[in-house]
């Protein structure tokens, strides 16, 4: 029985494509059952519905912050579509530990920097004012501790004294949609298919 996946998204989704075709090419043993937003103006959505992925979004302004509430929302839903794994794709909303609980070892997240190095957001910018030589991306575990979980992977690009945070971030992204699907992929052959 291949895995449920449900990918996050809450913009342009180009790691829930990068994970999609990977599945759809046989690189990865799993379903890509659903993918969600936070947002209904994700570009994300269209281009899951191209790609024949049923999607759903749950707007979280409705629910007046409220974070409780709007997780037992998308937690119903995942359970809903029986859903085996959690693939954070550019999913802007912080969860909480409740919510992380119910599904713990079974979320993953990529992160634009080489963790534990910085952790949150303006990880480019921050990289590029260490005057660090090399970045990266991760894939790594969801706990409740913000981008703290078990890194399972990364991948390098050098920062060249030219680059901006801008096209810094455009060289990791090439990177993330290659370590993503990897890193999925040994996930789901390391818990299911043994």
């Amino acid at each position: 029985m291949k895995p449920r996946i449900a990918i996050l998204i809450s913009g342009g989704g180009s790691n829930m494509i990068s994970l999609v075709n990977a599945i759809k090419y046989n690189k990865i043993n799993a379903l890509p059952a659903i993918v969600i937003s936070n947002n209904s103006n994700a570009a994300g959505l269209d281009k899951a519905a191209e790609l024949k992925i049923p999607t759903r979004y749950i707007d979280h302004r409705k629910f007046s912050g409220n974070r409780e509430a709007f997780e037992k929302r998308l937690h119903n839903l995942l359970q809903d579509e029986k859903i085996d794994i959690i693939c954070l794709a550019g999913f802007m909303r912080i969860l909480t530990k409740s919510f992380i609980d119910q599904w713990n070892n079974k979320i993953l997240n990529i992160h634009p920097s080489l963790l534990p190095k910085y952790k949150g957001l303006n990880t480019h910018q921050r990289a590029i004012d260490a005057y660090d030589k090399i970045s990266g991306c991760s894939v790594h575990i969801v706990t409740s501790e913000l981008d703290g979980g078990l890194v399972l992977g990364q991948r390098t690009v050098d920062i060249e004294s030219t680059d901006t945070a801008k096209t810094l971030a455009e060289k990791v992204l090439i990177e993330e949609h290659i370590l993503y699907p990897e890193i999925l992929n040994k996930f789901i052959n390391d818990r299911y298919m043994k």
